[in-house]
């Protein structure tokens, strides 16, 4: 590795709750969500080159090949004439709720501004990526509002640890917002906080007072889904279960690293075929440099 290349950690978004909360003329779905990020994600390599290319490994990078990546759309979004060779290692699953693809384009995004010594584009350029890119590009928990242009520093989150869990299904986040429009539910209220959480107990039950509203129409179109939430319920340690996003993925909130890992190994031992990770939230931001 060259002393200009540069390795970035596109960290895992995680939607602690979302509520939906009105619709705009055009279609588009408002929320209110508090995001924040956990301690794994996919893994940038980025390089100085003549020609802007991208080159995938990992466990979930066939699930990419051939597809017009966000790390490409996003370096082209900065300056489509630059080159640079950028290679990512995808450990995340995709489509998943957890918004790895979004936070590989704010990894991109940071990573070729400063190779390229070029400002970041505009948040309204940056939002025509993807709802989840404004946040992917904030410096840590963060209150999301409107379609994902209003955002919020949260205040700070207690050490928490994390189990993340995925049944290893795509679901696409379109198909979730249609099932969700069929139902005839009134939307939900905001309900942001300004007090700081004094323990993972103390957050796990301010987060019990709300909810994903999109639970439900996620599960209709992905049943395991409520497997998922079940399984993760029982294990001993678990403050609170919830879907991340638009699901598949899920998440349950612990009070120590070694409940959650020891919860991680049981639940992939029952179910081998899904994908389960113990880990942390982080402090920070989607991206680390």
């Amino acid at each position: 590795m060259t002393a200009a290349t540069l390795r970035l950690t596109a960290r895992a978004k995680i939607n602690l709750y979302l509520h939906v909360t009105g619709r705009r003329a055009d279609g588009y779905h408002l929320m209110d969500s508090l995001v924040c990020f956990a301690e794994l994600g996919d893994e940038l390599t980025i390089a100085p080159a003549s020609a802007l290319s991208l080159s995938l490994d990992g466990p979930f990078a066939a699930s990419l090949a051939g597809a017009d990546n966000l790390v490409l759309r996003a370096a082209r979004l900065i300056d489509a004439n630059r080159g640079a060779a950028v290679h990512l290692n995808k450990q995340l699953p995709v489509a998943a709720g957890i918004g790895g693809g979004s936070a590989d384009a704010a990894a991109a995004l940071a990573g070729l501004a400063r190779l390229w010594d070029l400002p970041l584009p505009s948040a309204a350029r940056v939002l025509s990526l993807g709802a989840d890119l404004p946040v992917c590009l904030s410096g840590g928990p963060t209150f999301v509002g409107g379609i994902g242009e209003d955002l919020q520093a949260a205040p700070p989150l207690p050490p928490t640890a994390l189990l993340l869990a995925n049944p290893r299904r795509p679901l696409p986040t379109i198909d979730v917002f249609r099932g969700y429009a069929k139902t005839a539910r009134a939307f939900s209220q905001p309900a942001r906080w300004s007090h700081v959480p004094q323990d993972a107990a103390a957050l796990a039950d301010l987060l019990a007072e709300r909810g994903n509203d999109l639970t439900e129409a996620a599960i209709a179109l992905a049943p395991e889904i409520g497997d998922l939430l079940d399984a993760i319920a029982r294990k001993p340690g678990c403050l609170l279960a919830r879907m991340s996003g638009s699901g598949a993925s899920c998440f349950g909130l612990f009070a120590a690293a070694e409940t959650a890992a020891k919860a991680a190994a049981g639940l992939q031992v029952a179910s081998p075929n899904w994908w389960i990770r113990a880990t942390t939230i982080a402090s920070g931001g989607a991206v680390a440099l």
